[in-house]
């Protein structure tokens, strides 16, 4: 539950909002992808459409993927294939004099080859200007699992170029809302980032809102209103299995796991206030983190772990705060309007994002935990529940398009975007999964 849909209702109706979301519009599982606006700065890249030898399936290849992958993350500009003068796919065809001329700096050349159920995918990355090969690597998958390898290249071509680890391999979760027979029906799905191969792990009649990845990917806490009040659930992804961790009177929300994901962060209103508490996932033990009369919530480990950033209306409107250490004085972050919430460091320890209202429009924005300097990163009106990629060079959140909620992706510093709509109504309430070795 965000700050903004708490203070829709009286704080004593909170703990049974059933009905908190607005009306919504069918949805199908799978999304689909809008590039929206490119970075300027986008370097340019050529993937080569891979040889291939033996029969591999149908629909999407394996280049297209990574073309599409680097695309998306705002800082690649790839060359259309059809502009290409030459597709080699080993370094004695590459004619680095051709690729100078098409303006390119790198160029990704490589091949397939099948032998039963497997496919493996040799590659090699150039540099065009130093005429240098700066990545060379073999890897290999089922044939029917040729993304999950398109997707592991596209990492490892990002890594080489930029030295950051690729997100490309992650995961998102999302819930989607689908009007059955006029009545509201919710899914919570996992999908590729690129919103391929999603999958339906929870539908319900009523409400499931802030879906949080555990660190090591293999399992989603969310808020579920199955039993007609918010309660806080463990899911396992690999078996199924779910584990109610909260129940207590009244408020049970916004659940963040720990580093190590042996406890979780909630929020609580068994003793009357909305206060942060942290949970022992083994135990049950709960310890009281903040204990003020305003309402606190919404809570989040900083990059340390050590630290807790949260949103609070204790200076008289919802603003992020920051506790550096358990225990600590909470000092408040944001002062740019009257609405900052939501907050979502990202892993440098550089930034907090975090949903900031300017006017009448809600926004995506972050703050410099350096400088304190504040810079707003999206231009849409309705802008609501960041969350940012394991890398931190890319941040999802939900947002109105037309009629309906779309997800987009934008790069870190708001210079290039994507959407990830339904193929029609609703998709909300994003969050983005760990790198996973």
């Amino acid at each position: 539950m965000t700050y903004r849909t708490w203070m829709t209702f009286p704080r004593a109706a909170a703990a049974i909002l059933a009905a908190c979301l607005v009306l919504v519009a069918p949805a199908r599982a799978e999304l689909l992808i809008r590039i929206t606006e490119g970075a300027d700065a986008a370097i340019p890249i050529s993937v080569v459409p891979f040889a291939e030898q033996g029969a591999l399936p149908p629909g999407d290849k394996v280049s297209r993927i990574v073309r599409d992958d680097l695309t998306m993350s705002g800082e690649f500009r790839p060359l259309p294939p059809e502009k290409m003068l030459s597709l080699p796919s080993r370094r004695e065809d590459v004619f680095f004099r051709d690729w100078r001329l098409l303006g390119q700096r790198y160029v990704l050349v490589g091949e397939l080859s099948r032998q039963a159920d497997r496919v493996t995918a040799r590659y090699e990355l150039f540099d065009v200007n130093q005429e240098k090969r700066i990545l060379g690597e073999s890897a290999a998958a089922s044939v029917n699992n040729l993304r999950t390898l398109a997707h592991h290249i596209s990492d490892k071509v990002y890594e080489a170029i930029t030295g950051v680890p690729g997100a490309f391999s992650t995961k998102l979760a999302y819930v989607t809302v689908d009007n059955a027979n006029g009545k509201p029906r919710y899914r919570l799905q996992v999908s590729d980032v690129d919103g391929k191969r999603a999958r339906i792990r929870l539908e319900s009649r009523e409400p499931i809102l802030s879906p949080a990845w555990s660190p090591d990917g293999k399992a989603l806490a969310y808020v579920s209103f199955e039993t007609g009040k918010p309660v806080v659930f463990v899911h396992e992804l690999a078996t199924g299995k779910r584990t109610k961790v909260a129940d207590f009177p009244g408020l049970n929300s916004a659940p963040a796991w720990s580093p190590d994901g042996k406890a979780l962060l909630l929020t609580l209103s068994k003793d009357g206030n909305a206060e942060i508490y942290r949970m022992e996932l083994a135990s049950g033990a709960l310890k009281k983190l903040t204990n003020h009369w305003a309402i606190d919530t919404e809570a989040t480990y900083d990059a340390t772990g050590e630290g807790i950033f949260f949103t609070s209306d204790r200076s008289g409107g919802p603003q992020i705060y920051y506790m550096e250490r358990i225990g600590a004085e909470p000092r408040r972050i944001t002062f740019g309007s009257r609405y900052n919430a939501r907050p979502r460091p990202d892993g440098t320890g550089d930034y907090v994002y975090y949903v900031h209202q300017r006017d009448s429009a809600f926004h995506i924005a972050r703050t410099n935990l350096k400088t304190g300097d504040e810079t707003i990163l999206t231009r849409t009106q309705s802008d609501e529940s960041p969350s940012v990629s394991p890398n931190g060079r890319m941040l999802i959140y939900a947002t109105k398009q037309g009629e309906n909620s779309v997800l987009t992706v934008i790069s870190a510093d708001g210079g290039a975007a994507y959407s990830l709509p339904a193929s029609e109504g609703d998709v909300r309430e994003p969050a983005w999964g760990p790198i996973v070795q």
